[in-house]
């Protein structure tokens, strides 16, 4: 894969030691003089080229830290999946206030924000949606999301931080049951988007969901064109296997292009905090 020219003196990874920080670790490597990568999670000796810096994002001291002489940030750190309020709270909500606002004072002009299709979770599979629609969070965690995309927005149109929100889909090896015959991403297609949230020559604040180039998308991305990327990956090798799934077209799961996040909580009896990745 050929990849851009080197851009980034210092790049930021937050959320390195999660599922997509591991896949993206090693490749961000390439794009960069210095790659820092940080989590609360155990991260490992730093590898030639890196620095590892850990931080936990709801501690604003030590994300305004984190930050510094940093050119560019991918922000894939937070609590990603469904939980209690309380726990989504600390790591998405104000550790992505965190984030940006150690962007400001650092002077850092890019960040590529993982979102995730969960802001929309509530459409219908039968719909096609844009990046425009209007959000829709099936979960805490979608509502967070949607938070984020707003924080990024604000950021953009008062200190003028570009900002890519990524709504994620569902990016895995291969996609995961009938659902992710529509919102599959490809490791591979993860990789092409973030290079082109990274390198396009402007961006202000634009939403694009991450899908590969499937055949049956919920998503209508024209509106980010500007970015450059090109899915070429796609769900059909696995369509055979993946239809042959039985679903009640009555059950939200099966509705909801949120699939089972739909029905997920409530969490009363969450009584302690899930560990916070950063």
């Amino acid at each position: 894969m050929t990849l851009p020219a080197l851009r980034f003196r210092r790049l930021l990874l937050t959320g390195a030691a999660g599922g997509l920080g591991r896949v993206l670790r090693p490749r961000l490597k390439g794009w960069c003089e210095t790659l820092r990568v940080s989590d609360i999670a155990e991260l490992g000796a730093a590898a030639a080229g890196e620095e590892v810096q850990a931080a936990d994002l709801a501690d604003k001291a030590a994300v305004l830290a984190l930050l510094a002489d940093v050119d560019a940030v991918v922000h894939l750190g937070g609590v990603s999946t469904e939980h209690a309020f309380e726990t989504i709270l600390p790591a998405n909500i104000v550790g992505t206030y965190h984030v940006y606002e150690g962007a400001r004072r650092a002077g850092t002009k890019r960040i590529v924000f993982a979102s995730s299709n969960h802001v929309t979770g509530f459409y219908q599979q039968s719909e096609t949606i844009t990046p425009q629609a209007l959000p829709r969070p099936d979960t805490y965690y979608g509502l967070s999301k949607a938070f984020g995309e707003n924080l990024a927005q604000f950021y953009f149109d008062r200190y003028g931080i570009e900002t890519v929100s990524l709504r994620i889909g569902s990016c895995f090896p291969a996609p995961r049951g009938r659902r992710g015959l529509s919102s599959y991403l490809s490791y591979d297609d993860l990789e092409r988007l973030v290079r082109a949230a990274l390198t396009a020559p402007v961006v202000g604040h634009t939403v694009v969901y991450g899908a590969s180039a499937n055949r049956s998308l919920w998503y209508d991305n024209r509106s980010a064109s500007h970015l450059g990327y090109a899915p070429q990956d796609s769900s059909e090798p696995w369509r055979a296997e993946l239809e042959r799934e039985v679903v009640d077209p009555k059950d939200p799961v099966a509705r909801h292009q949120g699939g089972a996040f739909v029905t997920m909580g409530p969490f009363e009896d969450e009584v302690s905090p899930a560990p916070r990745p950063s």
